[in-house]
């Protein structure tokens, strides 16, 4: 997967995204033909033809997550007990079993509200005195936060959409459910399973072998390549920060550039006909399209196939971020009336070869598919018309992790 090509995505400035969705008359006819270009750039990044994702910079809250996203590992490497009075200090929860010791995520999560009039509350920060003084006195606050800066990126990108495709309904979506979903993640090193194992260890003063347990983690069938499976967000728009990387030892911990220079987030780009590496702005946010957003532009927007590899031989690298799911009311009612049938079907993943692909590539693209289609289940399984999202979302989640689901044992 290292040598896959690298996607430098379109770079969407945060002033010029609040003056489109501000609904201000541009002070000149240069001004509105500039924006205008940038609304088109905009709909080619995010629409059937593009990668499904685009990065937003100059965000005044960038800085919080140099904050944040150090904790992440901090809070996947405490003693579950630790952790859990920590997570609810801060009114934090996990949608990971974190008991699990050879777990490649953590993932520490949080609903967010925000009301019809587009406000935001960042709700009490007092905190116990012991959590006040601790490495922790942050976590909450710099979660809501950077949280709420995301999820306003969010609906303002959904605002400038819903202008190019015509209505509201992005928006409208995104007001009527009122929350999201925020996860600060870490992403596992083998150094860091390595040691959640040995403190186990020691507290039942049993003796197991390292070397086994890293094996058993990280063995030889594949997986072991990602630390995130190929998936599609089933939500509207899926807002991530820059990952931070972190290498680490038995006595230190620091922060590390990239080791390939981009993000490690790798997509399934339909025009390209491959799967490409995600390479952003230092400092950025992405943004990338759930399969909600495609239903609901009636296919004006594609949802964004992806996974998450894993570096090579660095086993004491471990990737944090933090990410905003925005989601529709979960009374929200899909129609499939006016969604073409052929994206149903394909579900979005867009594998078909054109007929000047090499036989090389040809056998290349043809394996991945197969091994996409093994482990991501079909959107014309998933969703009906008249279906609603919380129906959507619940089978959704069956069919990729339930007990028979598609990636349940991966």
């Amino acid at each position: 997967m290292e040598e896959n090509e690298i996607l430098e995505l379109y770079h969407l400035q945060y002033a010029d995204l609040v003056a489109l969705s501000s609904h201000q008359i541009p002070s000149s006819n240069d001004e509105m033909q500039r924006l205008a270009s940038i609304s088109i750039s905009i709909m080619q990044s995010l629409g059937r033809n593009g990668p499904g994702l685009l990065s937003i910079t100059g965000v005044p809250a960038a800085q919080t997550s140099q904050t944040l996203l150090p904790l992440a590992r901090k809070l996947a490497l405490l003693r579950n007990d630790d952790r859990k009075r920590i997570l609810k200090d801060h009114n934090l929860g996990s949608d990971v079993p974190l008991k699990d010791l050879y777990r490649t995520v953590s993932s520490f999560a949080m609903q967010m509200k925000y009301d019809d009039e587009f406000k935001f509350g960042f709700g009490d920060r007092a905190v116990s005195k012991e959590v006040e003084s601790g490495e922790f006195k942050d976590l909450g606050f710099a979660f809501r936060e950077l949280g709420f800066c995301m999820m306003e990126l969010g609906l303002c990108l959904a605002r400038v959409c819903d202008q190019q495709i015509g209505g509201c309904e992005l928006e409208q979506s995104l007001l009527q459910s009122g929350t999201a979903k925020g996860r600060l993640i870490h992403y596992h090193s083998v150094v860091d399973n390595a040691a959640i194992n040995e403190a186990e260890n020691r507290k039942r003063r049993s003796r197991v072998s390292l070397g086994e347990n890293c094996k058993s983690d990280y063995g030889d069938d594949g997986n072991s390549k990602l630390w995130q499976q190929w998936h599609y967000d089933y939500g509207i728009f899926t807002i991530l920060t820059m990952p931070m990387f972190m290498l680490s030892n038995e006595s230190d911990e620091r922060e590390c550039d990239s080791p390939s220079g981009h993000t490690y987030l790798q997509v399934f780009h339909p025009e390209m006909n491959r799967v490409v590496m995600v390479k952003a702005p230092r400092g950025s946010f992405i943004v990338q399209v759930g399969e909600s957003a495609d239903v609901l532009s009636r296919g004006r927007l594609r949802a964004t196939l992806h996974s998450v590899s894993r570096p090579d031989k660095m086993e004491n690298l471990s990737r944090e971020t933090f990410v905003i799911f925005l989601q529709p009311a979960w009374s929200k009612t899909f129609s499939l009336a006016n969604y073409p049938d052929e994206h149903l079907r394909l579900g979005g993943q867009g594998t078909e070869l054109r007929d000047e692909e090499t036989c090389s590539a040809r056998h290349e693209l043809n394996g991945l598919a197969r091994k996409i289609q093994e482990i991501v289940p079909p959107l014309s399984s998933r969703l009906r018309d008249g279906m609603t999202f919380v129906e959507f979302a619940k089978e959704t989640t069956k069919q990729y992790y339930g007990g028979k689901g598609l990636q349940a044992n991966r």
